[in-house]
C-alpha cells in the first residue's frame, strides 16, 4: 500500500487525506498543534469548491454551518454610513450558490469525516526531509524517522514543508502592500450576521458578526510599501496606522492592546514555477496562497487537494501543476484586479465608494462578480 504523509491538519490537509484514503492510501497526517484549531475568520467555498465538498459527502454539514450573512455596511473614517448591501450584491451570486461558514467549522467537519480513517499525529511537525528513488526519509522533530512513499505539504503560506523541499520563502514570497491584524473583539454593536467596513485612504477597519455572538471577528488592515522590518511591537504598528480615526477603531485598539488571540501578517501571496519536487508536493497555501483580499483561499486548497489526489492515483503528481495552473493564476489575479476593500488614495476610495452605493441597482444586472464566477468555476474536476 502506497503510503503518504500530510504536513498540516486545516483544510488541505484533511481534504487530500479523504481523498487519497478513499483511493487506497495509508494516510498519516502531522500536525504541530496539538489538536485541531477551532476559531478563525470565516471562509468561503465558492464554485469547483462546491462540487468537492459535496463529492466528499460533507455539503448538508457545510450549508447547516453557513452563516448566511445579510448584510454589509461601508462607513467612513467617523463611522458615518456610506453605502449597505448584501454579499450577493456584491459578488453577483445566487443566495445559497456560495458558501461562508468558520474556519474552525470546515476544519472540525474535515476532522470528523477522515479522524477514524487515516492516523493523525499531533504536537509534531517535520524536521528534515531525505527524498531518494524509493520514498522520502523523515525525520520529526520529536516522533520516531520513518520513510513514506510521498510527502505532501498543507501547511499554509508560511510552509515548513515548503522551506525544506523547495527553499527559502523569500523566492516565492510576494508582498501585495498590507499588513494585517485579526483578533476577537466584544460585539459592543448588538450586530448580528453582518460585517462593518470602515475605510480611511490605505486602512480598512471591519467587525464580522457571524452570528448572535457577543464578541465578533475583527480586522485591521493597513497598506504599507514595505513590509514592517521589525514587527516585535505589532500593536504599535497597527495604533500608528489607524491613529486620529473615530467611529469603530478607537474601541478596536483597546481591545487590540490586550487581545491574547492577536494573528499579526502581511497580506501575500504564494507564486511558485512548479510544486513538485520528486516526492515532494505542495497543496493549498503551502503552493499558492492567494490572500484573503482574493477570497478564494479555502476554495484553492479544496479543490488542489482533490486535483492531487487524482493525480497520485494516477500514478504521479507529474501533471498536478498543468491540471491546476490556469485555475490558480485566475484566482489569484482577483487579488490584485481593481480597487477592492482596501482602496490606497482618496480618490480610489471615493470610486470605491460610489460603486458600493449603486450595488443594489447594479445587482439587477449580470455585471456583478461575473469575474469572480468565472474564476471560482474555471476548472473542471478530473473524474472520481
Amino acid at each position: 500500500m502506497t503510503s503518504v504523509l500530510i504536513s498540516g491538519a486545516s483544510v488541505a490537509g484533511p481534504a487530500l487525506a479523504y481523498w487519497l484514503h478513499q483511493y487506497g492510501f495509508e494516510v498519516t497526517v502531522v500536525e504541530k498543534s496539538g489538536s485541531i484549531r477551532g476559531g478563525g475568520y470565516p471562509i468561503d467555498i465558492r464554485g469547483t469548491a462546491v462540487d468537492v465538498v459535496e463529492r466528499m459527502g460533507v455539503l448538508p454539514q457545510v450549508r447547516a454551518a453557513h452563516i448566511a450573512t445579510r448584510r454589509i455596511s461601508v462607513t467612513d473614517g467617523a463611522g458615518r454610513t456610506i453605502a449597505a448591501f448584501s454579499p450577493d450584491d456584491i459578488t453577483g451570486g445566487r443566495p445559497g450558490a456560495d458558501l461562508e461558514l468558520p474556519r474552525g467549522d470546515l476544519t472540525s467537519i474535515l476532522y470528523a469525516q477522515t479522524r477514524d480513517k487515516v492516523d493523525y499525529v499531533f504536537g509534531d511537525s517535520i524536521a528534515a526531509l531525505g527524498p531518494h528513488d524509493g520514498g522520502v526519509d523523515v525525520t520529526f522533530e520529536h516522533g520516531r524517522p520513518r520513510t513514506f512513499d510521498y510527502v505532501a505539504g498543507a501547511d499554509g503560506l508560511h510552509s515548513n514543508t515548503r522551506r525544506l523541499a523547495f527553499g527559502p520563502e523569500s523566492d516565492y514570497h510576494h508582498y501585495l502592500g498590507s499588513c494585517f491584524a485579526g483578533f476577537t473583539a466584544p460585539n459592543t454593536g448588538a450586530w448580528s450576521h453582518e460585517a462593518i467596513l470602515q475605510n480611511t485612504p490605505g486602512t480598512m477597519a471591519a467587525v464580522y458578526a457571524v452570528g448572535e455572538h457577543p464578541w465578533v471577528h475583527a480586522l485591521l488592515a493597513f497598506a504599507t510599501p514595505k513590509p514592517p522590518a521589525d514587527t516585535t511591537d505589532r500593536v504599535a504598528l497597527v495604533t500608528k496606522a489607524f491613529a486620529g480615526q473615530t467611529g469603530e477603531v478607537p474601541a478596536l485598539l483597546d481591545t487590540l492592546a490586550g487581545a491574547n488571540d492577536l494573528y499579526f501578517d502581511t497580506v501575500s501571496q504564494i507564486r511558485m514555477p512548479g510544486w513538485v519536487a520528486g516526492r515532494v508536493a505542495l497543496v493549498g497555501d503551502a503552493a499558492y496562497a492567494p490572500s484573503f483580499l482574493s477570497g478564494q483561499g479555502t476554495s484553492l486548497a479544496l479543490t488542489g487537494a482533490y486535483v492531487l489526489a487524482c493525480e497520485l492515483r494516477n500514478g504521479t503528481p507529474a501533471t498536478y501543476a498543468a491540471t491546476m495552473r490556469a485555475y490558480v493564476t485566475r484566482n489569484q489575479a482577483l487579488a490584485t484586479g481593481g480597487i477592492g476593500i482596501l482602496p490606497r488614495t482618496r480618490r480610489q476610495l471615493w470610486m470605491r465608494n460610489q460603486a458600493f452605493r449603486l450595488l443594489p441597482l447594479l445587482a439587477r444586472t449580470d455585471l456583478l462578480g461575473r469575474g469572480q464566477r468565472r474564476a471560482a468555476k474555471s476548472l473542471t474536476l478530473p473524474p472520481r
